[in-house]
Parts: C-alpha cells; structure tokens; sequence
C-alpha cells in the first residue's frame, strides 16, 4: 500500500496534542449549585459513558478521515506500455452534404458521417499504441479531442459528432487541415500524420488548404486526404410537404485536384473512397504504412482506497453530532 498524499498523514500527530489539550482544560460543569449539601441523595447514582463514547467517535472520525484524504491505494502492479512513436490527427468533415446517403451498412443505406464513424472506430481499435486525436469541421474548425492513448474516450466523443454539432453547411478545408497539425506540433514523435476526410471543395474559413499543406510540410507532417462520396451523384434525404423521407440527386464535387496536392506535398496519399468496401480498404492501406514500435517505460496502475476511510470517517462524526444533539443531550 502506498499513500497519493501522505502529507494528510501528518495531520495524525496533532490529534494527541489536541487531546492533552482538552484534558487539561477539564470538563465544564453542567449545573453549578451554591452548598453541596443539595447533592445528597443523588450521589450514588452510575456516571454515564455517553461522553466518551461520543469522544472517541469523534477522535475515530478524524482518523479516518485524515487517512482517507492522504489518499491511500494498492499498486495493482505495472504493465508494460508500446507505444508505436505515431500520432495521428482525423479531420471529420461535418457539413451538410455529409448528410448524402450513398454508402450501405449491413445491408441498409446510410450517410457519410455514419459510415465514417464506422471504418473510424475499427481503425482507432486497431491502433493501441497510437496517441489519436479528432478534429470536426464545417463552416469552422474545432478540436473534438485533443491526441490520446485514452481510445475509451476517443469512442465516446467520435459518437457525439453528428450533423448539424458544428453551425453551417460549407467547408474549412484549410481550418482544419490547420487545426489539426497545430494540434501534432509539440508532439516529440517518430511520425505525425494527418487523414483528412471531405467531401466538397474549400469554400470557407481564412486559411487557404495548399498554405495549411506547406505548414504540415515544414513540420514533417504526412497528411493522407480521402475523398467521400460516389461518382456523378448522390441520394439526399430531404422532407416532402407530409414529414416524408424522400431523396433528391446531389452533384458529388469533391476538390479532388487540392486533396491531391496537399498529399504529394506532405508525402502523403489521396484516396477516393466511393464505397464502404473502398473507404474500409484505404483504412487498412494506411494502417499498413504507419507501422513502427518502440518499448517505453511501464505504466503503474493503483485502486484508490479513498473512499473506504472517508465514508466511514464522516458517518462517525455525523452520528457523534447526532448522538449528542439527541439521546445523549448534554444539560444545559
């Protein structure tokens, strides 16, 4: 057993000191009366333990309390930890022609962003060892999770990214192409990679994507770009005047020429996924190249005991206060 914050421990030594200090003052007198004589008759009767009871309740509350906040715990031992020296940046485009349904899941049509998240939650679950990290994009551009080993909550937030989560229906290319290699830059890493997934052109934000390319160059960054949609055009799911589901043709243009350019000018790859086979397929091509480990140091583990003591320390010292307040009132 170890302690998280052993200096609460200290706080144990003083309980004495405040004891003897109480001892000395004495017990203050419940009734004072003028001649002693008015106590005959009730001398004999037993002396009442309530007050030491509800003492020691008090002093044994205290006790576990400071050890509880010292925050005890048991080492659950270490586990060895490889990470593979890669950190990953996906951009997730969010704009409203995501909405699209021309890719089939398990045998039923769905959107973009749905099998997105599909092929993405496989891929982050066949990369322990990597630090990923998530940016959404639309109109504007916004970290959604900043690079993590904690895949557990990568999966929480990756199902919280919905259409309509970002205001707007165009697309920062460049927002987030920028966002996302600001977010590898400080990272001290074998290879930091970029996959960024769109299907439009650029038409919004500050930040042109062939500048946002030449930063992620001059920082060793690798981006890998995929185009979403099938080719020609695409089923758009829209409302008719009785609340109806119904499809109408969307023109797919996806800027296939500037996705092209910021891939050759990282060292990257464009892909074009058209369907979910494809979009599964480019996954597992870019699982491929990004291979490389290194062992780290191991990674201890412990379970927190705080609350075994705290809980216990506190109902003490409640009952004392009750108990004293109630059956055993002290006069006057």
């Amino acid at each position: 057993m170890s302690f998280g914050s052993p200096w609460w421990l200290l706080g144990l030594l003083l309980l004495p000191v405040l004891s003897w200090l109480r001892s000395r003052a004495g017990r203050e007198g419940a009734f004072i009366y003028s001649s002693l004589s008015l106590m005959k008759g009730i001398t004999e009767l037993s002396r009442s333990r309530a007050g030491t009871i509800l003492i020691n309740l008090r002093w044994l509350g205290l006790i576990l309390l400071l050890i509880g906040m010292a925050r005890p715990r048991l080492g659950g031992g270490q586990a060895p930890l490889k990470a593979s020296g890669i950190d990953i940046a996906v951009a997730v485009d969010l704009s409203g022609s995501m909405a699209a349904e021309d890719f089939e899941l398990r045998g039923e049509r769905v959107n973009r962003i749905t099998m997105l998240r599909e092929v993405l939650r496989n891929f982050i679950d066949h990369r322990p060892a990597d630090r990923i990290g998530l940016v959404a994009f639309a109109t504007q551009a916004f970290i959604a999770a900043p690079p993590t080993l904690d895949h557990d909550f990568l999966h929480r937030v990756l199902n919280r990214l919905e259409l309509g989560s970002i205001d707007g229906n165009q697309t920062a290319i460049g927002s987030a192409l920028s966002a996302a290699v600001n977010r590898l830059r400080e990272l001290k890493s074998k290879s930091r990679i970029v996959i960024l997934m769109t299907d439009g052109q650029n038409n919004a934000g500050k930040i042109p994507p062939l500048t946002a390319a030449e930063a992620a160059q001059a920082l060793g960054v690798k981006v890998y770009t995929i185009g979403v949609g099938t080719h020609g055009f695409a089923p758009m799911p829209v409302r008719d005047a009785f609340g109806r589901k119904v499809y109408v043709k969307q023109a797919v243009d996806i800027d296939e020429d500037t996705l092209q350019k910021i891939a050759d000018k990282t060292g990257g790859k464009y892909f074009r996924a058209d369907s979910t086979e494809t979009l599964r397929r480019i996954y597992s091509e870019i699982d491929r190249l990004e291979k490389s480990e290194m062992e780290t140091r191991k990674h201890a583990y412990y379970e927190e005991l705080m609350a075994l003591f705290v809980a216990p320390g506190l109902g003490l010292i409640v009952l004392e206060l009750l108990l004293s307040q109630t059956v055993w009132r002290k006069l006057p």
